[in-house]
């Protein structure tokens, strides 16, 4: 047969080898895709709850390293038991039940109580296709690198969860990563690191080209210290910025809401840090947390962030859409473009972490268009942050107060 290769650019997956195999004897084809990008900086873990038919066409991209799992039937695909495909929630049962049948025969000669159960496993996941009951699936990729599509995009998915979440040693083993070595630091050196800006040696996440960033504390007035790093790439001129909150997780959430009503307000800062989500309630619109990563930007800027990353998802405006989905995602941009100050809206930013904030351009006085509430963090939150397993007394081992 023949096995095709090319190496394409999808701007929210980097690069992928899609490859493509074809026998002219059998007529026996396949098709799976291969990482050709970086590893992405945290994993990713999407839970779908599957409740209807249009569910089971939703476009998925699963790497070879990703685990997808149905919890109802106790059901898992092990990472590295399947090559990276690009294909359905249909597609992925499909396969699985392909794979399940291919050694069968020799069961049913070898081993016919065997054969019989996984007879009877087959027939609940060709069950779940006809949707005689909802189920969930979920993708585990510790690289990053896969995805489940929003169709309702750029509105958020209740259906759909998404989680970032920092790789284990042994994922970062299974992928191939080293380990950081941090070296230990004086205790006074702290200080001289606030007056400098450091640099250290990278690659552009573009081109891949030798680059450097730059990571400098900087202190925000009426709020805390951030760390900002920004690097920017000679070859392929790509400028990229993130911020990371310099102080510890605030005992309580922050929300806070501004309303626009006037041009100067887009020139506001704003530091969006990771855990905090955006919402725009006359849009419809709400960015998730993780998504676009920390940023230490204007309103105007953090706006323009939106609409390029809703453009640059071939998922959304790409050759994967549908006529129907860009019409609407034309027509969200072009109202995204229309919030300048002239038309009045609302910005709300929800950050359970507390640390991420709005610029009062009153202060030290009170803000009248911007209001900052404290919440108390649901089970829910403070799970997603670490912090129920988080023990920061009572620790110590028995005998260590006698020391």
């Amino acid at each position: 047969g023949v096995t095709r290769l090319l190496l394409t650019r999808i701007p929210f997956f980097k690069e992928i080898i899609v490859s493509s195999f074809s026998c002219d004897s059998c007529s026996w084809s396949n098709t799976e895709i291969q990482s050709a990008g970086r590893i992405q900086e945290q994993g990713v873990r999407y839970t779908l709850a599957v409740t209807s038919r249009q569910d089971m066409n939703r476009e998925v991209v699963k790497t070879d390293c990703a685990m997808a799992r149905i919890p109802e039937l106790d059901f898992e695909i092990p990472a590295f038991t399947q090559k990276g495909v690009l294909t359905t929630i249909e597609g992925i049962i499909d396969r699985a039940v392909a794979g399940l049948e291919q050694d069968q025969p020799v069961r049913r000669a070898t081993d016919e109580e065997v054969a019989k159960k996984i007879d009877e496993f087959i027939v609940k996941l060709r069950q779940l296709k006809e949707m005689n009951s909802p189920f969930t699936f979920i993708i585990d990729d510790p690289s990053g690198n896969s995805f489940v599509e929003n169709p309702h995009a750029p509105q958020r998915d209740d259906a759909l969860m998404v989680t970032h979440y920092r790789r284990t040693p042994q994922q970062s083993a299974m992928l191939g990563l080293e380990g950081e070595e941090v070296d230990a630091k004086p205790p006074d050196a702290a200080e001289d690191l606030r007056d400098e800006v450091l640099q250290f040696n990278t690659n552009c996440p573009e081109c891949n080209a030798p680059a450097n960033t730059n990571m400098k504390l900087v202190q925000i007035p009426h709020f805390k210290e951030v760390i900002i790093m920004a690097t920017n790439c000679d070859s392929c001129g790509h400028r990229t910025n993130e911020v990371k909150s310099g102080g510890a997780i605030e005992p309580q959430g922050t929300r806070i809401t501004l309303r626009i009503t006037d041009p100067s307000d887009m020139t506001r800062d704003i530091l969006k840090s990771e855990t905090c989500s955006v919402e725009i309630p006359e849009l419809e619109f709400e960015l998730g947390m993780g998504a676009l990563g920390g940023k230490f930007t204007t309103l105007e800027g953090l706006l323009k962030d939106i609409r390029d990353l809703v453009e640059r998802n071939p998922f959304t405006l790409g050759d994967s859409s549908t006529p129907s989905r860009t019409r609407k995602l034309q027509e969200f941009i072009g109202k995204l473009q229309e919030v300048n100050g002239k038309t009045k809206a609302h910005f709300i930013m929800d950050d359970p972490a507390g640390n991420s904030y709005l610029q009062n351009v009153y202060a030290p006085e009170e803000d009248p268009e911007l209001r900052v509430e404290r919440y108390e963090r649901t089970f829910e939150q403070n799970e997603d942050l670490g912090l129920n397993d988080m023990k920061t007394e009572g620790y110590e081992p028995e005998g260590a107060s006698g020391r």
